[in-house]
Formats: C-alpha cells, sequence, structure tokens
C-alpha cells in the first residue's frame, strides 16, 4: 500500500544500524515488485472478507505483517524501543495508520470494488495536503500545489460519477475507503511530530507499531465481529500474502529503494498503485468499469502528483522541521 509522497529529492540520512542492506536484485525490478504487491493488496481485502469478517482480515494481516517485520528485527539483532513515551505514540500511530484504514478498507470492500478502494487510497497526498494546511504551518501551498488539490477531488468526483447522483456506488463503502485514506494522512503528520526525533530505527519503530495495533484489533475483534467458525483456504491465503507481501516485505523493500535511489524515485510506485488494482479487480474478481473510472483515476493521480511539486514560492523547510511528505529519521510507515 502506499507510502508518504515525498517531494525532497534526497533520502533522508540514516545511520547504519537502520540503512537497509544492499540488495543483489536491479532497483527497478523491486521499484515494479512493489508497485504490483500493494496494488494487489486491494484484491486480496476483498478475497480475505470472502470467508472472515473485516476486522478478523485486519487482525491475520497485522498478525503476517508483525511476523515478518519480527524476524527481520531479531535477524538484524536489533530490539524494540524502550522509552514509555515512544510507545504511547506508537500507540496513537498503531490505530491511525493501521488499525483503524485497514478496517476501513476492508469493509468498504464488502459493498464496492476492490479497484475503487485502490483509487481512494490515491486520494491520501490530497488529505495531506489538506491537512498540512492547518497542522504544518511552515508547508505552505503554492498555485500549482492548490490546483493538483482542486484536480484531485474533481478525479474522485468523477470516478463517483457526480453528474448522474453519484449512482451505481455505494456511498458508505466508498466514504470508509476515503475516511482510511484521510485517516493515513492524520497518522503521517502526528507521526512527524511525535517520533522523528526518538533516535530509534525504521525497523524497530515498525515493528513496535505493528505489535501495537495488533493487540489493538486482537481485542476489538472478537467485541465487534463474529469469531470464525471454519477454515477457507484461499482467504486465509489472501490475507497471509496481504499481511507477509503487502505490510511486512513490501515496507522493508521500500526502505531499500529510499536509500539506493531516494524517497522521490521510490514514492513513484504509489501512483501505479490503482492501476494495478484496477486491472487485479477487472481482470481477476470481473469488476466491471465505465469510462469515467479509469479517467476518474487519472486526473486523481495528476491531482495528487501536482499537490507534491514545489514551486518557488514555496518556503524552504527550517531545519527542525520535516516537510509535508518528507520521511524524516525514525518515523514508521507501514501499510
Amino acid at each position: 500500500m502506499t507510502t508518504v509522497t515525498p517531494r525532497s529529492s534526497t533520502a533522508p540520512s540514516v545511520s547504519s544500524a537502520t540503512t537497509p542492506r544492499s540488495s543483489t536484485v536491479d532497483w527497478r525490478i523491486r521499484f515494479g515488485a512493489l508497485a504490483l504487491v500493494w496494488g494487489f493488496s486491494f484484491l486480496f481485502m476483498r478475497l480475505g472478507t470472502d470467508g472472515y469478517a473485516p476486522l478478523f482480515v485486519s487482525l491475520g494481516r497485522m498478525l503476517f505483517g508483525t511476523a515478518v517485520l519480527a524476524l527481520f528485527l531479531a535477524l538484524r539483532r536489533e530490539r524494540l524501543p524502550r522509552a514509555r513515551r515512544t510507545w504511547a505514540h506508537l500507540t496513537v500511530a498503531a490505530f491511525l495508520l493501521n488499525a483503524l484504514p485497514f478496517s476501513l478498507f476492508a469493509y468498504s470492500e464488502l459493498t464496492i470494488p476492490s479497484s475503487l478502494a485502490g483509487i481512494c487510497n490515491a486520494t491520501t497526498p490530497l488529505w495531506g495536503m489538506v491537512l498540512s494546511l492547518v497542522a504544518l504551518s511552515e508547508d505552505r501551498p503554492t498555485r500549482r500545489r492548490f490546483a493538483g488539490l482542486v484536480l484531485g477531488f474533481a478525479g474522485v468526483l468523477i470516478v463517483l460519477g457526480a453528474w448522474k447522483g453519484f449512482s451505481g456506488q455505494d456511498p458508505r463503502g466508498t466514504a470508509m475507503a476515503l475516511t482510511a485514506s484521510a485517516s493515513y494522512a492524520v497518522g503521517w503528520i502526528y507521526v512527524r511530530r511525535t517520533l522523528s526525533g526518538t533516535g530509534e530505527s525504521h525497523l524497530s519503530l515498525s515493528t513496535g507499531q505493528l505489535l501495537i495495533g495488533t493487540v489493538q484489533l486482537a481485542v476489538v475483534a472478537p467485541l465487534a465481529a463474529p469469531l470464525p467458525s471454519s477454515f477457507h483456504l484461499v482467504p486465509v491465503l489472501a490475507i497471509a500474502a496481504l499481511g507477509a507481501l503487502g505490510t511486512g516485505l513490501a515496507m522493508l523493500v521500500q526502505y531499500g529503494l529510499v536509500a539506493e535511489v531516494g524517497p522521490t524515485t521510490a514514492a513513484l510506485s504509489t501512483y501505479f498503485i490503482p492501476v494495478v488494482a484496477t486491472a487485479a479487480g477487472a481482470a481477476l474478481l470481473d469488476e466491471q468499469l465505465s469510462w469515467n473510472t479509469p479517467v476518474g483515476a487519472a486526473v486523481v493521480l495528476a491531482g495528487a502528483a501536482l499537490t507534491q511539486t514545489r514551486g518557488p514560492r514555496s518556503a524552504k523547510p527550517r531545519a527542525n522541521a520535516a516537510p509535508t511528505g518528507k520521511r524524516p529519521e525514525g518515523e514508521p510507515l507501514v501499510r
């Protein structure tokens, strides 16, 4: 799933403890694999909800993702954060960046196509810009970025068929998917303001974040959804792929790409996600597409790309302030 879309052309400095080890696989192959895995995550969610309640799909996803990160944490001989304050902030981050959006996306796919959920996910940079106007005063919008904001939300209206009264799309499911995307944006701003200076490694913070999110869902899921009563092979495999590949391994690949080619290039995978999600939904789930879905998706992506540009009037960020979209050292990003 998507990560923060950095606008800086240089990767954030990382210590030797946090720098991912170089890979023998060409970065272009890893880039393509990352876009495919995140794009297919919406199909995996749809398959998972065929056998289990959405909350248990999200719980399973978190369990498998945490297992992958914990394994790498052990292999690299790192440890989880120790400061209570850090764990308090991770608890909020886990809710905003994992437990809430994962569950909302899973619930949304009970009533909307996986392709639409993937397109809604692409609005995250738009929500991030809206929120940055209030939460990050040092990151003021240029005319180009504001135009991107307007263009992006116009694309959402095209996807939803606003001119025909939003007919054909479930408003509740769509609202859930859009709220999940907005939750990512809120979570990123919170993380930038609370966890960017902890001194902990990305892997340590991300593992802790997923662990807390797993506990949160483990408490809520049995109380709010029926317990699984049978084993369904395809849904279980889909949930395992969603967690191990789309949440755990994908994060490690993304960190490696950021270290090798920089955050701007690595973040371009974000813009392929709705394309992959739409193609996968149409080809494998027989989801019907009208002309406004791909057209609107293209407009959303164009708008999102514009919101990530910096014009000559943009103020240079202060040394101790992280601009919107840039991932400071120590910030956990798991999606």
